[in-house]
Parts: structure tokens; sequence; C-alpha cells
């Protein structure tokens, strides 16, 4: 197939810093497979309290001191002893969801040090179109209303791409399984496996949409690069609180996203992905960030909400504030 001119490759340089962090680093082999391809099995994890967008008062920092990291760290950890700690629950109020012994979401910032995982543009933030923006704003305001305004993770249908590589609360876990001739990804969140075949050159017709998009994987060099197109329009740039401002904002049938993996050290693989999207964005957008290898970590099944009663009960409380409304 025709090859594409690649964007700037912003990502090159947060392989550059992580690189010179890594203790003889320029020591390390690759660990390959019998064609020569770097091997990349096992399981990675990106448990992370590092935000996606940098915030508003770092816009010209991509990296945090140390001692930033030290307070960022601490104060998240505080926050969440209290939060363990004073849960009260008012007549009227909310119950509120898991307390921390059931979450998982990392308790240190990207072992990089970034301010963001987004890496371009240069401020750390997505450009997303103020239409785009709307949507989403009309989708939170309407989740009484209809299902079809929840995030396709809560309906328990996919947390899409890139989203399924996204950290979230838990579960922050992916099997990389590989062979020659294939890269299946296995994600402990949802319900996902990306099959992907080396040997594919082109992309399905235009006319077939997917959830998932349709994506040709190809190596260069040492790195594993998936284009992935052919998306239906109702997917999402991220679907958790963890993906901030980018939570429900659209994505059209024109999105079209670049992932690059690049093993670094022993237990190091960056990744990337590189989104575009005429409808929803300004300007193409850039997240780069590590993933660690994790031998000891156990996947179990996720089941998704049972029945899905969650959106049930949400719907069915519409209706009695409408019945109410009525009556009044």
């Amino acid at each position: 197939m025709r090859r594409r001119s690649h964007p700037q490759r912003v990502g090159a340089f947060f392989l550059l810093v992580f690189a010179c962090s890594v203790a003889s680093a320029q020591d390390y082999l690759v660990p390959r497979l019998s064609d020569g391809h770097p091997d990349f099995s096992g399981v990675w994890t990106n448990d992370t309290i590092t935000p996606i967008e940098r915030p508003l008062t770092m816009a010209d920092r991509a990296f945090l001191s140390a001692d930033e990291i030290a307070s960022m760290e601490q104060n998240v950890a505080d926050r969440r002893e209290r939060n363990d700690n004073n849960i009260v629950v008012v007549a009227g109020g909310s119950v509120g969801g898991y307390n921390q012994i059931w979450l998982d979401s990392g308790d240190t910032v990207l072992s990089t040090g970034q301010t963001s995982m987004i890496v371009d543009p240069s401020n750390g933030r997505a450009p997303i179109r103020k239409s785009a923006l709307a949507t989403r704003d009309f989708y939170f305001a309407n989740v009484e209303n209809d299902y079809k305004y929840h995030t396709v993770w809560d309906r328990c249908i996919t947390r899409g791409v890139p989203g399924s590589m996204l950290p979230a609360g838990y579960n922050n876990a992916y099997r990389f399984i590989q062979t020659d001739d294939s890269f299946t990804i296995v994600y402990e969140m949802i319900h996902d496996v990306r099959i992907l075949s080396l040997s594919k050159e082109a992309h399905v017709d235009s006319k077939v949409k997917l959830w998932m998009g349709d994506s040709v994987a190809r190596w260069d060099g040492d790195t594993l690069e998936i284009e992935t197109t052919n998306f239906n329009d109702r997917g999402m740039l991220a679907n958790s609180m963890a993906g901030g401002r980018l939570k429900g904002v659209p994505i059209s049938e024109d999105f079209h996203v670049l992932e690059r993996f690049t093993r670094v050290s022993l237990d190091t693989i960056i990744w990337e992905a590189r989104m575009t999207d005429p409808e929803s964005l300004t300007a193409p957008f850039t997240i780069s960030m590590p993933l660690t290898r994790d031998p000891g970590y156990v996947m179990y099944e996720y089941a998704c909400h049972e029945g899905n009663y969650a959106i049930e009960n949400i719907l069915s409380a519409g209706r009695a504030k409408e019945r109410q409304h009525a009556s009044n």
C-alpha cells in the first residue's frame, strides 16, 4: 500500500529523554523473535496520575521537576485517604462509587515525568472543535433521556481506539501476544481484543465502518506502527473520567489513528497515538506514554456490569422525574 508521510515525530524526543534516564540504556538489547523483529510479548500496564491534558497553569511545561513529582504524588495519596475516611451520605445526595480498595488508578506520575499524556501540540491540550464539545455536553445533559447519549463504555460496547489504551480507574493492563505474522492486544478493561495481521497490506473497503476501525500493522525499523481507519461515527475520543475534557467527545467516520510501539528497555515500551479528525478536531494531536512490563500481574475476566442495570436505572430515574413534574 502507499506509505503515508509521517507527521513530525514528537515522540522521538520523549524516547530520547526516557532512554537517557535509564541506567545503561545504551547497552540494552531488544529481545527479538525468530524473524528478527522486537518481541513485545507479555503483560504491560500504564496506571498513572498524570493527566491526559496539561493543566493550564503549566501550559509551557513539558516535564515536572523531582520536587513537583513528589508533591503531586503525596497530594494524591493524602486526598484519597481523606476521601476514604470521610464518606458521608446525605439524604438525596450521591452515594458515591467505589472506595480505593476497589480502584487501581496508580499512585505515581508517568516514569518520563511528563506533565500530560498529550505531547503535541506543545501546550499539551487537545485541539477540540467547539461544535464537538457542544455535542459532548448535550449528550451528558441527556443521559436520562436515551441510552444513546451514554458513552459506549457505559453501554459495555467498547472503549474504542485509541481509548482502550488510555488509563482509567482500574484494569489498566494489556497483554501483547506476538508471532511472526500477527500482533494481538488483549485489553483488561471491557472485552476487546485486537488481532492484527502483519501481512495485511491495505484497509478494507471505505464503505465498511467498525467500532474499533480497520487496522494495518507494519514494522518501521524496530517500531511497530498501526494505522487505523474505517471508524463508525458512534465512538468517542475517551470514555472514562480519566479522559478529562476528552470524555464523550464524538469522533467521525474520518477519524484516523496512527499508533507506534517502541521498546526502549527491559520493562518499558513507549506507546504513541496521533489522532486526526476534521470534524471534531481543528488539528491533529499526539499522546505519548510509557507502558511498564509487569510479569506478575494477573488479568481476570472483566464482565462489565452484567445486565447493564445502571443504564436501565438511569433512564427510569428520568421517567420518574417526568412523572413528578407532571403531577406538580
